[in-house]
């Protein structure tokens, strides 16, 4: 198995040697990256292109797309976005490269709690740190006198009281999405339970913890618009924009937009908080990502010292300045904001880490095609974890982990 370390998963720096408001140095060759496309990404990207002959592909779809792109070659990109869930696939196919020799080179302004390093090498620079977390209409939650929820049981009280005072379309939103959305929200209500998705390498969500998850989030959705099933980050997003719902669990890249005041009707209105608990005594029902940048392997060496400079570019203090709001960065000169207290509130109440284990992609992909048949009452609670667990079973022997 390999040891991945990451120093500190949240840690703030306002100290700096310098930073840039444009490109440090004189870019002559052409760099091409691919990302995911939220606003954090849109900043680092943007950043980039001010060193010239930068050209960025920012798609939702990213984490289809990336191994095929980089498994080109050469390689279709010399810089890849990646977080906990898209490194492992890339890292496990030998696409990405060290980067110890680069950043000694150039990365005298990273911080130590940036590099993510694989059995002491480093393989990628991240840039901040995400989490799905609460966030809510104070407002509301005010007019029908309750408090902020901090358990999901406090949620489906508060959901019942708000549908009842009839003040909103819908009490909650989620991202329920078929598919990969789908699996994490049963991942991050699973683990809220203190329970372990393996048993080794075999899986281990058939039991008291999977029923109780499965019945949590199908009795959350009767609060959610009757379409749930194709609700991704950006449908919530804008939900809680048009001033749709009254609370969701959602991305906490996604907060900037909600105080936009060129697209949000509810600028000012929505508060953040920690993610709800499955139990009362446990952590918050999330899991801590992290993105960052990393640098393709099927390039020339000369490709990538110049693409790793590039990066920096986007990585720098001055990015941070001009969009403090836009993530919760790792980067030198990062201020916490009234957005960012949900998320800070995951990170010191214990929220785990994202598994990144050769078999959590498995794992997440058994889910994401099952666990809407509970939802829908095609199948069971048992029925439905029984399939997850034979799903999960025919891939690993398949790919040789059992």
């Amino acid at each position: 198995m390999k040891k991945f370390t990451l120093s500190t998963l949240i840690a703030f720096s306002t100290l700096s040697t310098f930073s840039y408001a444009d490109c440090a140095f004189e870019n002559t060759q052409e760099v091409k990256t691919i990302s995911a496309s939220f606003a954090a990404w849109k900043a680092v990207t943007k950043a980039m292109s001010e060193c010239g002959k930068v050209s960025s592909t920012l798609d939702s779809e990213f984490k289809n797309k990336v191994g095929a792109a980089l498994a080109a070659k050469p390689s279709l990109y010399q810089i890849s976005g990646v977080a906990n869930g898209t490194f492992v696939p890339l890292l496990n196919n030998g696409l990405i490269r060290p980067l110890d020799d680069l950043a000694i080179k150039y990365g005298k302004n990273l911080n130590a709690n940036q590099f993510i390093q694989i059995n002491g090498k480093t393989m990628a620079i991240a840039m901040m740190i995400n989490t799905q977390h609460f966030m809510y209409r104070k407002d509301i939650l005010d007019q029908v006198g309750l408090a902020t929820p901090t358990t999901w049981e406090d949620v489906l009280v508060a959901a019942e009281k708000i549908q009842q005072a009839n003040i909103i379309k819908y009490p909650l939103g989620g991202t329920y999405k078929t598919g990969w959305n789908l699996a994490l929200e049963f991942i991050n209500m699973y683990l809220g339970f203190d329970a372990e998705l393996f048993d080794g390498n075999q899986p281990n969500v058939n039991n008291e913890a999977g029923i109780k998850t499965l019945e949590m989030m199908k009795k959350l959705t009767q609060y959610m618009d009757p379409e749930y099933l194709i609700a991704d980050s950006t449908f919530v997003q804008k939900q809680l924009q048009q001033g749709n719902i009254a609370m969701a669990n959602l991305w906490a890249t996604r907060a900037t937009a909600l105080d936009n005041e060129e697209e949000s009707q509810v600028v000012g209105k929505v508060y953040m908080s920690a993610a709800p608990k499955s139990i009362l005594n446990g952590h918050p029902a999330s899991t801590m990502w992290w993105d960052g940048i990393t640098i393709a392997k099927n390039i020339t060496d000369e490709e990538a010292d110049n693409a790793f400079r590039v990066a920096l570019e986007g990585l720098d203090e001055q990015m941070v300045k001009e969009n403090t709001d836009a993530a919760i960065w790792l980067i030198k000169g990062y201020k916490p904001t009234r957005l960012s207290n949900g998320a800070i509130q995951n990170a010191v109440n214990g929220t785990p880490s994202y598994p990144l284990t050769a078999n959590i992609g498995l794992i997440h992909s058994a889910l994401g095609n099952n666990v809407s048949d509970y939802l829908t009452e095609r199948k069971t609670a048992v029925e439905t974890l029984k399939a997850i667990e034979e799903d999960y079973i025919s891939a690993a022997k398949e790919s040789g982990l059992l």
